[in-house]
């Protein structure tokens, strides 16, 4: 089983490089942590009193989100897809069976903390590096249209959001190995998946 994390601050790019990626390769399946909050009354209530909750590990369903990443590597399939809706702070469950997976893409601002904890697996690491004001201008884009954001608070959200991503990684999460690739606009992505997962496309 081939595993692909992309990680990166909000708004470089990781759902854009994973749907980049996943319509090349053969048998693969994106698991998006954005799709992976905590719901139920606490969840709301804790969205509303902390400053940048969702960009805080407290945030993060762990638990559903091993349990989802764990069957696909035990069964080579997956039943589920899950879907957060950022307005109703709910998570959609979706029936969509795909079979024979052997390559999965994980993506999303917690996907360096979850790649912390696979001790015994090979993974690549693609961290994206990605200008500040190219960020915060998709961001504000996105939130404005998907979550309902003022202009203003986007972008103060954004810039919250960015100082907590390159704070919560100065110490941690460091990833040394030669399995870590650092993605800027320059890079050649094609030449990159032929050369370390041997895809011809």
């Amino acid at each position: 089983m081939n595993i692909l994390f992309i990680s990166g601050p909000s708004g470089s790019g990781k759902t854009t490089l994973s749907n980049q990626i996943i319509v090349k390769i053969k048998n693969g399946i994106v698991l998006r942590t954005d799709n992976y909050y905590k719901t139920g009354l606490i969840s709301k209530l804790l969205s509303k009193f902390i400053k940048g909750y969702f960009d805080k590990s407290i945030s993060f369903n762990y638990k559903l989100f091993r349990k989802d990443f764990n069957f696909i590597i035990k069964n080579g399939i997956s039943i589920n897809e899950r879907s957060y809706n950022f307005k109703k702070k709910v998570i959609k469950n979706f029936q969509n069976e795909i079979k024979n997976i052997n390559f999965i893409i994980i993506e999303g601002i917690f996907a360096k903390e979850f790649s912390s904890t696979l001790h015994n697996q090979n993974y690549f690491f693609f961290e994206l590096k990605i200008n500040k004001n190219d960020c915060m201008n998709r961001v504000i884009k996105r939130d404005k249209k998907e979550r309902g954001k003022a202009t203003k608070i986007a972008m103060a959200d954004f810039i919250e959001s960015w100082d907590i991503y390159y704070d919560k990684f100065k110490k941690k999460y460091s990833h040394t190995n030669s399995n870590e690739y650092i993605i800027t606009k320059t890079t050649n992505i094609d030449n990159l998946l032929k050369n370390i997962f041997n895809l011809n496309f």
